[in-house]
């Protein structure tokens, strides 16, 4: 038996004029997990986002969102928790009573409201204004209105947008914490160094179309190992790469080093053999691919 499906799409696409935000685009996230939802600014996020929370209605295509259509939101958008373009709240109440604002709106109990500034780390500052908040805590205090209605589904886009690597951080821990605790957490983001950290699933898109979907360890598993050579002099980076290719792997110049694609035991041969060739190496490193390198490779960038 598969595990239940938080999201799924099939064929869905979204055309603006001439235009095709979205392309007959597919994918799954099982329940529980953390999914990316990654590409760069303009690749059709957003859009897909506003389908699935039934903002905006697809050209062609289906999509469900808690085992319910997303032609009928009405019924699955009160377990869903959503953050869209940044939180809105009003500056001169504190953190405590704009969710108590929004909690009496939506008809949701105000006796969670503490519990919930204490999930998000703000239980200390419930009570400030929320004009005296940074931005790290503005988002949080954004996600826990987006926890009032107690969601088996939260979506985030672009949650850490502008925000310190510490804000970054914050975003971070709490994201994974609230899936440790059984919530389903789609997060969106144009940077992926910040997903591969907490994502168990990724959904990559590129143009509107998406180019991958499944588990994040799939995907760096499919990357090829790379070693970078970096000679002590600069004029044998030709020569370093040449010696790389005669070995039977390619090799790239970057940056005054040579990116040898090989697992990293092949570093020992092409050490011995710059040696033998009068090379001098600097320096000599296997590196894991990031996602980031990933995504340029698979596209081509």
């Amino acid at each position: 038996m598969s595990s239940p499906l938080a999201l799924d799409v099939a064929d869905l696409s979204k055309k603006y004029g001439e235009r095709m935000a979205l392309s007959h685009a597919n994918f799954e996230v099982p329940m529980g997990s953390i999914c990316g939802f990654v590409g760069p600014n303009g690749s059709g996020k957003t859009t897909t986002i506003r389908m699935l929370l039934g903002l905006i209605s697809p050209t062609t295509g289906s999509g469900h969102v808690l085992g319910e259509s997303i032609t009928q939101p009405e019924k699955y958008l009160p377990n869903v928790g959503a953050m869209i373009e940044g939180p809105a709240f009003y500056p001169a109440l504190t953190g405590a009573q704009n969710l108590t604002v929004l909690a009496k709106l939506g008809g949701f109990d105000t006796n969670t409201i503490q519990g919930l500034l204490d999930l998000v780390d703000l239980g200390d500052r419930g009570n400030s204004k929320y004009k005296t908040y940074s931005l790290g805590m503005k988002q949080r205090l954004g996600i826990a209105a987006a926890l009032l209605p107690k969601p088996k589904l939260l979506i985030l886009d672009e949650p850490t947008n502008g925000l310190d690597p510490a804000g970054i951080q914050e975003v971070r821990a709490l994201l994974r914490k609230l899936a440790d605790n059984g919530t389903t957490v789609f997060v969106s983001s144009h940077l992926l160094s910040e997903i591969e950290m907490i994502s168990d699933h990724l959904v990559m898109l590129r143009l509107g179309k998406v180019i991958f979907s499944g588990k994040t360890s799939e995907l760096l598993a499919k990357q090829q190992p790379v070693i970078v050579a970096k000679p002590e002099n600069r004029g044998d980076l030709e020569k370093l790469a040449k010696i790389a290719e005669s070995g039977g792997h390619s090799a790239k110049i970057i940056d005054e080093s040579v990116h040898v694609t090989g697992e990293s035991d092949f570093s020992a041969k092409l050490n011995k053999a710059a040696f033998e060739a009068g090379i001098t190496l600097e320096s000599l490193t296997p590196v894991r691919a990031s996602l980031e390198d990933t995504f340029f490779e698979m596209t081509g960038e």
